[in-house]
């Protein structure tokens, strides 16, 4: 495999490109007229997409001792790339990201700034504090929403910070499931999650109660006619999900399910993206 690969993987992909598409979605919910910002929407997108590659990369130079337990085969343990190189990389991706949010706007270059602040504050300090990391990570995925509103309207509008809500609420369900699965190597670096602290069964019911949270809110949208018909049929496939992911974990909260669960939660969130996007632009 080569090194190549291994800084591509470093990245995930999929999840930097969420990130910026959260970006998207945010500026969409915002303005569905945005087409004279659009300049702004790859701007932020960009932003998004690089930023959140330096927070994989350095969040696994982080983990590296705990991943040489519980994955291995990851760039870093592996071999595949150095401690160094990983270092090297997250800075040249950090500056490209603050560079694209500086040509967006000044008020997004502060956001770009804050939210790398709270990565920083959660790799170094919140990683190993457990449900407190676990909503520093949350923040950290409901803010491209956010930055998508402002970059287009210098705002955040209502229906964008209902939806980075639900985002934060969900996200932090899969950030203790993650616990759940990671629950043996985090126990020897002293990672204080849920799982590690309470077991893997009290930590399934706290990702529950906050997966049924992000989908009460969901009517809310609806109810004060932010969006039109065509946000329930999705949004119902969403709720659906969570909901039976819930139960799922509740009954099995092995770390093979975890994995699964964690897994699914993703395919929620995006399904959920698409109700907002359908909501709003018909």
């Amino acid at each position: 495999m080569s090194k190549a690969s291994g800084f591509i993987r470093l990245m995930r992909p999929v999840n930097c490109i969420m990130m910026g598409f959260a970006v998207f979605v945010g500026a969409v919910l915002a303005d569905p007229q945005f087409t004279s910002r659009w300049l702004n929407i790859i701007y932020g997108f960009l932003t998004g997409f690089t930023l959140t590659a330096a927070s994989m990369t350095i969040n696994d130079y982080y983990d590296r001792a705990i991943d040489a337990i519980n994955e291995p085969s990851r760039p870093i343990p592996s071999g595949l790339v150095s401690t160094k190189e990983a270092i090297a990389f997250m800075l040249v991706l950090s500056a490209m990201g603050f560079a694209f949010a500086y040509l967006t706007s000044v008020p997004c270059l502060a956001v770009a700034v804050i939210s790398w602040i709270i990565l920083a504050t959660y790799v170094t300090v919140g990683k190993r504090t457990g449900l407190p990391g676990n909503f520093l990570v949350s923040a950290c995925v409901a803010i491209p929403f956010i930055y998508g509103s402002i970059a287009v309207t210098s705002q955040v509008q209502l229906n964008v910070m209902l939806f980075a809500s639900m985002a934060f609420l969900s996200n932090t369900g899969r950030e203790i499931t993650k616990g759940i699965v990671d629950v043996k190597g985090d126990s020897a670096e002293g990672v204080k999650t849920l799982a590690v602290r309470y077991g893997e069964r009290n930590a399934a019911v706290a990702a529950a109660l906050f997966y049924v949270l992000a989908v009460s809110l969901t009517p809310l949208p609806w109810i004060w006619r932010l969006v039109s018909f065509w946000f329930i049929p999705f949004v119902l496939v969403t709720d659906i999900g969570l909901l039976v992911s819930s139960a799922l974990l509740l009954r099995d909260p092995s770390r093979g399910n975890g994995k699964k669960i964690k897994n699914l939660i993703l395919l929620w969130f995006v399904i959920g993206l698409l109700a907002y996007i359908f909501g709003v632009l018909t």
